[in-house]
C-alpha cells in the first residue's frame, strides 16, 4: 500500500532525514518513534507531500506521490502534531471547508461530515468556534477532519494529546476501525498507545531508520526467567544444562536482586547465544530440571517493555541493534 524508498531530506547542510526505506500493507497500524529532532515529522510531511525530499520516492497505492500528488492527497488523511485550524471558524465550517479541499461534494460530503462528527463525538460542539474548544476537543476536530473521504492512508500525529482516558480508548477504537481499510501512520511519544494500537514499529534515530520489526519481535529477548527449587550450585552443577551449548551464562537470585528466602524458591536470568531457537531450548531445561527431581515453578521468555528498547536504541549502534533483532528473529 506504502512504499518508501531511500528518503532523503537536507536543510541546508543539516541531512533531516537519510536514505530512509521502508513499506507498510494496507490494514497495519505502524508507529513511528523517536527523539525529537530523529525525523519523524519531516518523514510524514514528505509521504503526505507536504515537502519534497531531496532523493527518494514516495508511491502510495501504486502511484508515485511525484507524479500525481493531488491524487493521492485525495486519499490522505494528516493529523500534525499542531493541528493548522482557523480559530475563528466554527467546528462545522471548518470540516465543510476540510470536505471542500478533500474533493468531496453533493450528498457524499454531507454523509462524510456526518460520519466523522459521529465517530469522534463532537456533535455539541458543532457551532462552537474552535478558538473556544479545550485541547481534547481541537484534537478531536483535527481527527474528524483526517477521516474525512475514508482515507487509503492515514498520518496521525499524537492523536490522543489532551484526551481523558475515556477519550482515549474511544480514539483507538476509531484508529483499529479505520485501518481495516486504510493504511496507519501513528507517530507519539506514549508507548502505552504503541503498545495498544500498532503491530509494529519504525524507530529513528539521527535521521536514520534504526529498527523495522514487528512488536513481538521486539519484546524477545534473548533470556529466559527459570524459576525452581535447585540451588545456584545443584543448577550450574547439572551435567544436562552443562550439555546445553545455547547457555552463554546463568545469573543467579542474588544478582538479579531477588531475594529466594522469601518466596522459597531460587530464580535465575539465562542468557542464550544468538539464533537459539527458544521453544527447543526450554523443552530441554524443564526435561533436565525435572529429571533431576527437583521443583519447576516457572519457565519463560524474558519480555522487553517498548521503553528499554527505545533506550537501547537510541544509547546504542543503530547498525548493531538492528541486526541483533534480526538475529534473534
Amino acid at each position: 500500500m506504502l512504499q518508501v524508498n531511500q528518503l532523503t531530506r537536507c536543510y541546508g547542510s543539516f541531512k533531516a532525514v537519510d536514505n530512509v526505506s521502508f513499506s507498510i500493507d494496507k490494514g497495519e497500524i505502524v508507529g513511528l518513534l523517536g527523539h525529537n529532532g530523529a525525523g519523524k515529522t519531516t518523514i510524514m510531511k514528505m509521504v503526505s507531500g507536504f515537502l519534497e525530499p531531496n532523493q527518494g520516492d514516495v508511491i502510495v497505492d501504486g502511484i508515485a506521490l511525484a507524479d500525481e500528488p493531488k491524487k493521492v492527497q485525495l486519499g490522505l488523511g494528516y493529523l500534525p502534531e499542531n493541528l493548522p485550524v482557523y480559530p475563528e471558524m466554527s467546528v462545522a465550517d471548518y470540516l465543510d471547508y476540510a470536505a471542500d479541499l478533500k474533493g468531496l461534494q453533493g450528498a457524499d460530503k454531507q454523509n462524510e461530515i456526518k460520519r466523522a462528527i459521529n465517530e469522534t463525538d463532537i456533535s455539541a460542539k458543532l457551532l462552537a468556534s474552535i478558538s473556544t474548544l479545550s485541547r481534547g476537543y481541537k484534537q478531536r476536530v483535527g481527527v474528524a477532519q483526517a477521516i474525512l473521504g475514508r482515507p487509503k492512508l492515514l498520518i496521525l500525529d499524537e492523536p490522543t494529546n489532551g484526551l481523558d482516558p475515556e477519550q482515549t480508548q474511544h480514539m483507538r477504537q476509531l484508529i483499529r476501525d479505520i485501518a481495516k481499510n486504510a493504511t496507519v501512520i501513528l507517530s507519539t511519544h506514549i508507548m502505552q498507545e504503541v503498545d495498544a494500537l500498532c503491530s509494529r514499529v519504525l524507530m529513528l534515530k539521527s535521521g536514520q531508520l534504526a529498527v523495522d520489526s514487528t512488536l513481538n519481535e521486539l519484546r524477545q529477548s534473548q533470556h529466559l526467567i527459570l524459576s525452581t527449587s535447585m540451588s545456584t550450585d545443584q543448577v550450574k552443577s547439572l551435567t544436562a544444562i552443562k550439555d546445553i551449548g545455547s547457555i552463554s551464562s546463568i545469573v543467579d537470585s542474588k544478582q538479579t536482586g531477588i531475594d529466594s528466602k522469601e518466596t522459597g524458591d531460587f530464580q535465575y536470568r539465562i542468557q542464550l547465544q544468538q539464533n537459539t531457537p527458544i521453544k527447543e531450548l526450554s523443552a530441554q531445561l524443564a526435561k533436565a530440571v525435572i529429571e533431576s527431581g527437583h521443583s519447576l515453578y516457572q519457565l519463560q521468555a524474558e519480555q522487553r517493555d517498548l521503553e528499554t528498547l527505545f533506550r537501547e536504541v537510541n544509547e546504542g549502534n543503530v547498525k548493531n541493534k538492528q541486526e541483533e533483532l534480526n538475529h534473534a528473529s
